[in-house]
């Protein structure tokens, strides 16, 4: 007999990429589908359409179905033993949702091996009540954020309740935009999916309940008790959206089933691969990146920070700046999130500005200056941000002892202290706020996990070691989502394989023998960091003026 592979699928705004893996997660394949390049016809731009109203963003789902029919034909071309795979995850792009007709379960149902997913009536268009998915990117239901905050008391109570505040992107507010500007699909929708849930459902053959972590990100659940919120789903829904969306969420480690007979008969699988509920994308990333006790950072176009926060007898602080989700895999833990939207694009700007464009000349400029900056402390918001919410502009202040930060206007837009001081601004705005998510009593955190373009950057690495006082590692692959799909496919497995629900997903990581899939790239110095534990206060002083002169403008 073969030794088990697990497939794992991450479902993108931009493709869909399929991994393979081994019981010890090396990879063992690599296949994807750029929806741009390999599926023009539906005439997307980044795998997405903008519809006929402002902030509008879709996508259609008979793309991602014939994705997941193009996909499949490249791995199997490409040799892997289709009937070697025993189980099946993966992972959504979060916050997405597909709106299954009346007619959808006996059209899964009655799949016909003969016949591809995207063939014309197969599935769709008589399994949909809308042809397109509203997507992450759409930004058209303020108006149903704002509804939705003031039906439970306000911004605070609604992250309170589900662990964060009403944002656009969520699904929550899109439902109740379709419900309120397309009442005929809202009420022909028999069962409302996620991305990730939409996945899982075309492998089972009837539709999947929603999984605990990405349900995190719908504005609809509990975040402490991980079950659907009654008011919440009647303030964007009304009564009947309790049933539209389906059972409780379900944690991943489950076995919702097994695969359905289209994938045997079409594919060649063996009918007792197990499917596992998929995930979001960052829940994802997680699993495949890091454990608990461990911060992950992503340094790409925005700047992201996951923190995996284990089990405590306190609850960690939700705020209205951030994002509390439930752990994929363990129901008492959670993910901690910042979103910054000045990332990268704010760090080219300097390096631009003061090194001519050149990262080498850059990274020499930071080297030179002292750490802290000599006392100045600035602030690179080219675009509104996310963290603090709407601050844009830039602004440099210079900090003595206890004195108030005063802003300084002769420091000169080229002058070489920006190299430095932009990435200790980025990294200073996350360590403050690190302290007052994590509960009370937390043990230190561990590992640094960097990702994103500028992980490549041993200058930055080297400071975000400092600044956070943790050893800095980067991943060995870059598929990290869909490898945490596939690792989520193996915990369903492994539980199964050894009688039971109790096994922990640490366990498993170390009966079975994985491989190291980290690389130690940086070691803090307690002198500096020191200097940098030493600056959050000013930090915070400096960000308070940057908001009160914001809010004056």
């Amino acid at each position: 007999m073969s030794s088990p592979l697990f497939l794992g699928f991450d479902l993108s705004t931009q493709q869909l990429k399929a991994i393979v893996i081994a019981e010890d997660v090396s990879i063992v394949h690599e296949s994807a589908v750029h929806f741009d390049r390999d599926l023009p016809a539906y005439g997307t731009t980044n795998g997405a359409v903008k519809g006929q109203d402002e902030g509008e963003v879709t996508s259609p789902v008979l793309m991602w179905l014939e994705a997941i029919d193009l996909v499949m034909q490249r791995v199997k071309n490409a040799g892997v033993d289709l009937s070697a795979i025993v189980g099946i995850s993966g992972a959504g792009q979060q916050h997405g949702s597909v709106y299954w007709s009346k007619e959808a379960e006996k059209a899964l149902a009655a799949m016909d091996p003969k016949r591809s997913l995207a063939d014309p009536g197969h599935l769709a268009p008589r399994a949909f009540a809308l042809p397109n998915a509203p997507i992450w990117q759409d930004s058209s239901t303020t108006k149903d954020c704002r509804d939705l905050e003031a039906a439970v008391g306000g911004p605070q109570v609604l992250a309170d309740l589900t662990g964060s505040r009403a944002y656009e992107r969520f699904t929550g507010p899109q439902i109740a935009r379709i419900r309120r500007l397309k009442p005929a699909a809202y009420r022909d929708s028999a069962r409302i999916s996620l991305v990730s849930s939409f996945i899982s459902s075309i492998f089972l053959g009837h539709i999947a309940p929603i999984e605990v972590s990405d349900a995190s990100g719908m504005n609809l659940m509990n975040i402490l008790t991980c079950k659907w919120d009654d008011a919440l789903l009647e303030a964007c829904g009304g009564p009947e959206l309790r049933t539209k969306i389906g059972p409780e969420p379900v944690v991943g480690g489950t076995i919702l089933g097994r695969i359905s007979q289209w994938w045997v008969g079409r594919w060649g699988f063996n009918p007792d691969c197990i499917i596992a509920p998929f995930t979001g994308d960052n829940p994802a990333t997680v699993i495949a990146l890091s454990a608990p006790g461990d911060a992950l950072l992503s340094l790409g176009t925005s700047t992201t920070l996951l923190l995996s926060i284990p089990p405590a007898d306190s609850h960690p602080a939700r705020f209205t700046t951030s994002h509390l989700l439930s752990h994929p895999t363990t129901l008492e833990a959670q993910i901690a999130m910042l979103c910054y939207k000045n990332g990268a694009l704010a760090r080219e700007q300097i390096r631009d500005r003061c090194a001519g464009a050149d990262w080498e000349r850059y990274n020499e400029l930071v080297e030179q200056s002292p750490h802290g900056s000599s006392g100045f402390m600035g602030f690179y918001f080219p675009l509104p941000e996310i963290i603090p919410p709407g601050v844009q502009g830039e602004f440099i202040f210079q900090c003595k002892d206890n004195e108030e930060p005063q802003l300084v206007h002769g420091l000169q837009p080229g002058a070489s202290e920006h190299a430095r001081a932009i990435l200790e601004s980025q990294f200073l705005s996350i360590k403050s706020r690190i302290a007052a998510i994590l509960p009370v009593h937390s043990p230190p955190l561990q590992r640094l996990i960097v990702t994103g373009g500028s992980s490549a950057n041993q200058t930055i690495r080297q400071l975000a070691a400092d600044v956070f006082g943790m050893r800095v590692y980067v991943a060995e692959s870059k598929e990290a989502a869909g490898t945490g799909g596939a690792v989520l496919a193996k915990f369903a497995w492994w539980r199964a394989q050894i009688g039971g629900a109790s096994g922990s997903f640490e366990e498993m990581s170390t009966e079975t023998g994985e491989v190291e899939r980290m690389r130690l790239v940086a070691t803090p110095k307690g002198e500096v960091t020191k200097v940098y534990d030493g600056l959050v206060d000013n930090y915070r002083r400096c960000e308070e003026r940057v908001v009160h002169l914001c809010g004056q403008a």
